[in-house]
């Protein structure tokens, strides 16, 4: 049976939790594979809206076992409310539904205070950090200094862990002027979380592969987009981990050959939350007009989105670094009305022409978008379920986008209810 990897193609923010969701009806395992909880995803289903974080987006999905990998980055409090949120809207959550991977790093509380305060006293250039601690959490990943979920299984790796990280954290704060970090009370704060994070830690790099032998099916969840992306993204304004579809294998233990497709989320404009370079941004009547037909604000962050024309240029390599096979284009209703729509084709640099965005700060900045212009449609797409739902102006941009970004549409979202899709390849096909 396929395995599908689902990745944001943009910015974030393009539509990944319905998507998912749409998926995850047929898929067996959901995977978040990736990221933290300053990922927001929002799923409406039968009227009732969920905002998940943490949690995978297969979680209220019955049936559906649910997991977070090794590449996220867990802050546990966090995790348990949000377990707790769900279930008062009625959905089962139990260590049957839900695992988590026991080489799962923590985000601990001095991780959300140093990533706060560097960013309060960044004078040079703000991130745009969500401030909750996920890249300090990833450098202590790499540093080999981070508490993971197994360790809170024994007192004595607990409490040396939390020295070695202390070691590294306490010259941190001296510097940045904050307080020493209570040891007794940190630890103290992790014993008492411990039994309720560990009834749901597994080997998850094993129960995938088995799972995989037996022929289910596993969708592999992605968080932000790849434009944000450590490697790939428009560094420094990026998240701390890898978000391209690559990232998936690592992210739960399982080999590339695990991954039979790639789906990239494309919004059918651009938005971007918080710093950092946007050719196409809007300053203007139809940047506020995008921004309030598609109420572009964070789910989790609550931030306003800056909004512009689509970038078929940026959504064309990222195409190409996440193996791409097919889009799910949302948000195309968000289009409806717009006498003319425009769309980049490429930048102009210092009188040259690129079709591609380089990868230099300073260059980012320069680059100015080389559009083309369509006409668009005065009719309504909102709940479109088929091709013939469609004017055909919208069904022109749509081949056009194919064309520019050099991938095909396989689903076409018109509205944030999850059967308003129209499906034209199938993912989950072997």
């Amino acid at each position: 049976m396929a395995n599908v990897v689902v990745v944001g193609a943009q910015w974030g923010d393009e539509g990944k939790g319905k998507i998912v969701d749409w998926l995850s009806e047929r898929a067996d395992v959901i995977c978040r594979f990736q990221g933290g909880h300053n990922a927001g995803h929002t799923l409406v289903i039968d009227g009732e809206v969920y905002k998940l974080h943490a949690l995978p987006s297969g979680v209220v999905r019955a049936g559906k076992l649910s997991v977070i990998g090794n590449g996220v980055v867990l802050d546990p409090w966090h995790l348990m409310k949000e377990i707790e949120t769900i279930r008062a809207q009625g959905v089962t959550i139990t260590p049957e539904t839900l695992m988590v991977a026991e080489n799962t790093p923590l985000i601990l509380p001095f991780h959300g205070e140093l990533d706060r305060a560097r960013e309060s006293q960044n004078a040079v250039a703000k991130i745009g950090t969500t401030g909750r601690g996920i890249g300090p959490a990833y450098e202590d990943k790499v540093g080999r200094r981070v508490i993971r979920v197994a360790d809170l299984a024994d007192d004595a790796t607990l409490e040396l862990r939390v020295d070695r990280a202390l070691v590294h954290h306490n010259a941190l704060r001296a510097g940045l002027g904050l307080e020493p970090m209570d040891r007794a009370a940190l630890i103290a704060q992790l014993k008492e979380i411990a039994p309720q994070i560990l009834q749901f830690a597994a080997p998850v790099w094993k129960v995938l592969n088995e799972h995989r032998k037996a022929g289910k099916r596993i969708l592999f969840e992605g968080a932000q987009g790849a434009l944000l992306d450590i490697d790939f993204g428009t560094y420094p304004f990026v998240t701390s981990s890898n978000v391209i579809a690559g990232q998936a294998a690592t992210g739960v233990g399982m080999g590339p050959g695990a991954i039979d497709f790639v789906l990239g989320i494309v919004k059918a404009y651009t938005t971007r939350v918080g710093e950092g370079p946007f050719p196409t941004e809007l300053h203007d009547a139809d940047g506020d007009r995008l921004g309030t037909r598609g109420h572009e604000f964070g789910t989790t962050t609550g931030r306003k989105r800056r909004c512009g024309w689509f970038d078929a240029c940026l959504v064309r390599q990222t195409c190409a670094t996440s193996g791409v096979n097919g889009i799910a284009l949302t948000k195309l209703d968000v289009l409806d009305g717009f006498e003319t729509l425009k769309i980049c084709t490429g930048y102009e640099l210092d009188g040259q022409r690129l079709d591609y965005l380089p990868t230099a700060a300073d260059a980012q900045a320069r680059c100015t978008p080389v559009y083309e212009e369509m006409p668009g449609w005065s009719e309504s797409t909102e709940g479109a379920r088929s091709w013939n739902d469609l004017p055909a102006n919208a069904i022109k941009y749509v081949k056009r986008v194919e064309e520019l970004i050099e991938c095909p549409v396989a689903l076409l979202s018109t509205s944030p209810e999850r059967d308003d899709t129209i499906l034209v390849t199938d993912p989950f096909a072997d």
